[in-house]
């Protein structure tokens, strides 16, 4: 066995578990980096994993699999940066470790992040979110469910991971309720819950049964619901929804547009962006300024306030220099 063996092993057991106390979902996350990487380097070299050196995994190996991500595997470039960041932490700490192979190390970490293109947020209307809740059956325990997880999500905004982790202790009915979670960076945070919400996840929990430390949501089984569960019940709801109302139809719904719901609302009913970021558990409020610039109301409402100018209009500046031409039609 070589020496990348135990250091792929130290790095999550030392590194991430005990020094950065990481999240189940980061560790998850690296894992499944570490996993593809491997499995990809295996069918390009033969070299089984525990044959691996951390010379195997050169910038030039490291670059043909983030390649590999988004042409083969169909990922998208955010997945492909994050990807990037889990190697990235991994040959950081080989640096400290291994000196002794710091020029291949210093390769690997000068390969750059991809740029994203930063599209215009989706998310859905009054209407669209009313026809969304309306299409659970609640006829059946899967419907009333669903009814109550998508309320509860369009309400709070909660990540899709934080509503898979919720248990039924963390939906607090006394005075002042609220939603607890566990979020992104393991920072705790309180989202205050509107009556009707309320009400739902309240028949909801009466219905669910079991003790304080169980799974709020959980599949037929008694199992935690997971990821792909929820977004598969969603489109399934989307598709009945789509009936009543026909915007739904070839809009893409996932579960992260019901979180942009959540932030949408809240925006448009007056509510400053700081406390939008507060709600919705940002780091920076850099990252809620998208709803701002997606919300065309603000700035239909911003334009109607700036006055005509009094300036006559004035020709086309024309430059005369043949390369000033030139450099103005670029």
């Amino acid at each position: 066995m070589t020496s990348f063996a135990p250091l792929l092993q130290s790095f999550f057991t030392d590194r991430l578990m005990t020094q950065r106390q990481a999240s189940p979902n980061t560790i998850a996350s690296y894992r499944d980096t570490f996993k593809l990487l491997l499995g990809h380097v295996q069918e390009q070299t033969g070299k089984t994993p525990s044959a691996m050196a951390i010379g195997d995994l050169d910038a030039g190996t490291i670059t043909g699999f983030l390649t590999h991500l988004e042409t083969v595997r169909g990922n998208s470039v955010r997945t492909r940066n994050a990807r990037l960041a889990a190697i990235h932490s991994l040959f950081a700490y080989a640096a400290l470790r291994h000196p002794e192979q710091a020029a291949v190390i210093q390769r690997v970490l000068a390969i750059p992040t991809a740029r994203i293109q930063r599209n215009i947020v989706s998310w859905l209307d009054r209407d669209e979110a009313d026809a969304l809740l309306a299409a659970c059956n609640q006829g059946t325990r899967t419907g009333r469910r669903d009814h109550a997880l998508f309320s509860l999500a369009i309400q709070t905004g909660l990540r899709v991971s934080e509503l898979i982790g919720l248990n039924i202790a963390d939906i607090h009915t006394g005075t002042g309720p609220h939603v607890h979670c566990l979020g992104k960076g393991r920072k705790e945070r309180r989202t205050p819950l509107l009556p009707a919400v309320l009400e739902i996840l309240g028949s909801w929990i009466a219905e669910r049964g079991g003790t304080a430390e169980d799974p709020l949501f959980t599949t037929t089984t008694g199992r935690r619901l997971s990821r792909d569960a929820i977004e598969q019940r969603l489109r399934v709801t989307v598709a009945t929804a789509a009936a009543s109302r026909p915007s739904l139809n070839g809009k893409r719904v996932t579960a992260h547009t019901m979180r942009h719901t959540a932030a949408m609302r809240l925006l448009q009913s007056g509510v400053d962006t700081t406390v939008i970021a507060l709600w919705l558990g940002h780091e920076q409020i850099s990252t809620t300024n998208i709803y701002i610039h997606a919300d065309m109301t603000l700035k239909e409402n911003a334009i109607a306030k700036v006055a005509p100018s009094a300036v006559a209009a004035q020709g086309r500046y024309q430059p005369t220099d043949a390369v000033i031409a030139f450099l103005e039609a670029l």
